[in-house]
């Protein structure tokens, strides 16, 4: 007798992680290209291969759905990064690594700039029912970190004095700033910014600025002639 396998279809109960992923794909595009306001869950629904009914099972409703989108980008930019904070490598390779896998993760998800630039803009006019929980979850602990790496980097004389209140979101402008404006640029630079050529390009000269603007000039401590 022959046997008959069954699989399960997406969009199911019985295949959540692969709906809940395919769902908080959808939503990013759809939050990037219209913001909270103008997404539409029936879009995010059709885009993810399921049905609404299964959104609403797993995000209770939009707003729900937005704030697991910013978990899901905040999320993600917190593990990527401070693995290289919390390691024992020397303060210049810290920072290098650190600045490295935060470009690294905005490159692989252009479309992460936009959501958050959609909610930093959201929180500026007070409707944001998740600015504060984002900040202590993600942007806290990255900062406080950042802030002590770059405090010990001073102490050692590795680096330059810097605030890291100032210093910290100057990075983020570095990464970030590149890939939200990209679609401006493309007609300021008769380029495409974001081919795998300009965007190596962009990380060679980010980590190169952040050299220049960070670490203290290396004494010579060979033997003089």
């Amino acid at each position: 007798m022959p046997v008959t396998l069954h699989r399960t279809r997406l969009g199911s109960r019985g295949a959540p992680e692969a709906s809940r992923a395919a769902i908080l794909q959808a939503a990013v595009r759809e939050f990037a290209e219209h913001g909270i306001d103008g997404a539409r869950t029936e879009v995010i629904a059709r885009e993810a291969g399921v049905n609404k009914a299964l959104l609403y099972y797993y995000f209770t409703d939009k707003e729900g759905l937005y704030g697991a989108v910013l978990d899901h980008v905040f999320g993600g930019l917190r593990e990527s990064v401070m693995p290289d904070l919390e390691s024992a490598l020397p303060a210049r390779e810290k920072i290098l690594a650190y600045v490295g896998h935060y470009f690294d993760y905005i490159a692989g998800n252009p479309l992460f700039p936009r959501v958050v630039q959609g909610e930093m803009m959201r929180a500026g006019r007070n409707k944001s029912p998740h600015v504060q929980r984002m900040a202590k979850q993600h942007f806290r602990p990255v900062f406080e970190r950042m802030g002590q790496v770059l405090h010990e980097g001073i102490a050692s004389g590795d680096f330059r004095r810097v605030d890291p209140v100032h210093f910290v979101p100057s990075i983020v402008a570095l990464v970030v700033f590149y890939f939200s404006s990209a679609p401006a640029m493309r007609f300021v630079v008769d380029f495409d910014p974001l081919s795998p050529q300009r965007v190596a390009e962009r990380r060679a000269a980010v980590l190169d600025f952040v050299s220049a603007a960070l670490f203290a000039p290396q004494k010579n401590t060979g033997d003089r002639p």
